[in-house]
């Protein structure tokens, strides 16, 4: 028996990001995805483009964009607004005029309307231990905004990582 277990954010985009591809190959757009390369969600979404998306990391690799072709821009759901602002910034800039150039702004609000939240309390405290896995995009997402204001912060997965000493 397999039990589809696919976030309902993730499965909508894979739908909108292949109904998008379906209605726009013809005219030889490109579908980007702002995302991390290897990712299991970006592998999902590229996959719905019969691989054909690009996926960009950072503002460093719009170069891998083609300004002579219309392009619709996603993002990965767990990768910041900010970071995803700055992508279509950055590609809207260098687009050929006469191509049209359409940003969605895919990016789960569960994790960006904690982020000044996460903030507040990482400041607010002497010490964190933030519990998560490592591989989790959203988990990673936070805690680097709670190292970001609190160096005291430290990733753990079980109680057996809590290191005892930084508590004294």
């Amino acid at each position: 028996q397999v039990i589809d277990c696919t976030c309902p954010v993730v499965l909508k985009l894979q739908q909108r990001i292949k109904k998008m591809w379906q209605e726009t190959k013809e005219e030889k757009s490109q579908i980007i995805i702002h995302g991390q390369s290897g990712h299991a969600e970006v592998l999902g979404l590229v996959g719905q483009t019969h691989g054909e998306a690009i996926v960009v990391e950072n503002t460093e690799q719009i170069e891998k964009v083609d300004t002579s072709k219309n392009t619709y821009i996603y993002s990965q759901t767990t990768k910041s607004l900010e970071g995803y602002k700055q992508i279509v910034e950055a590609i809207e800039q260098r687009i050929d005029s006469d191509k049209k150039t359409e940003s969605f702004d895919t990016v789960c609000r569960q994790v960006a309307n904690r982020m000044s939240g996460i903030g507040e309390f990482a400041k607010s405290h002497q010490l964190i231990f933030f519990v998560c896995g490592r591989k989790r995009s959203n988990g990673k997402i936070l805690f680097n905004e709670c190292k970001r204001v609190n160096p005291n912060s430290h990733q753990i997965e079980s109680p057996q990582e809590i290191d005892l000493t930084l508590t004294d």
